[in-house]
């Protein structure tokens, strides 16, 4: 691709992710700016805390289908990828590849996540964070099967960025207000808690860890501001969100 060509497709996407105006047309976009820089996923989440133990309840939007993500927190991947213990001390830019890693690195829990990655065609990636104008900290990350980003390529997919979490901040509130809406997921598990069942049984019903669905429950207790289960159920009900 010749400097000229590299210009003017980085012009193309910023063009595309300021004309977005849904989260459909977002995530359209989102896939073409991978595929410019010749990575095959793309991911916006919220940033991974010291706390957090699951990425799942974290995910806003992916190209990946949803097992990825459940797959990755059965493992128990996060507390072990050492790219999100980066995020949590810098803003800038973060880039990962396998073949980068030393042999003193490939500790066994390294073993595990790499065997991961590997299996679902990934080899390397890059990390890209922002604070919004509202404090919220938030992720893209790239994930690809290719070398290592050229400077002037991770410069360019970093501006495109920029302009990506931009969109994301201004498709939000043209979106239908919904002040007690819930994710897919997080309606399914307070179903299942309104039936009587634990966050291990609901694991094994929905193939989630423990930890996943209580995540998935404490974001339900936030949106809905509840202070426990008993009145997040009630309070659902009461909405008419589950039956």
């Amino acid at each position: 691709m010749t400097l000229m060509n590299f210009q003017d497709r980085q012009s193309l996407l910023i063009t595309e992710l300021s004309s977005v105006r849904t989260r459909g047309a977002f995530i359209a976009a989102l896939k073409r700016v991978a595929a410019a820089f010749s990575l095959h996923h793309v991911t916006l989440l919220r940033m991974p805390g010291p706390d957090d133990r699951d990425l799942a309840p974290l995910v806003l939007e992916t190209t990946y289908a949803p097992q990825f993500f459940r797959d990755f927190d059965r493992h128990g991947l996060l507390s072990i990828c050492p790219t999100s213990h980066r995020l949590q001390s810098s803003l800038l830019p973060q880039t990962w590849a396998l073949k980068a890693v030393t042999e003193d690195e490939k500790t066994p829990e390294w073993q595990t996540l790499a065997g991961f990655m590997i299996g679902h065609g990934i080899t390397m990636g890059i990390v890209i964070a922002m604070t919004g104008l509202d404090g919220e900290r938030l992720v893209l990350r790239y994930d690809g099967e290719r070398d290592c980003l050229q400077m002037d390529e991770l410069n360019a997919l970093n501006m495109v960025s920029t302009h990506a979490f931009e969109a994301y901040a201004a498709i939000r509130p043209r979106e239908p207000a919904l002040p007690h809406a819930l994710s897919a997921r997080e309606l399914e598990v307070v179903r299942w808690t309104a039936q009587g069942k634990t966050s291990a049984e609901i694991g094994q019903i929905l193939s989630l860890s423990d930890h996943t669905v209580n995540a998935y429950l404490n974001n339900a207790i936030k949106k809905l501001d509840c202070v426990n289960r008993t009145q997040l159920v009630a309070k659902a009900i009461r909405l008419k969100l589950i039956a």
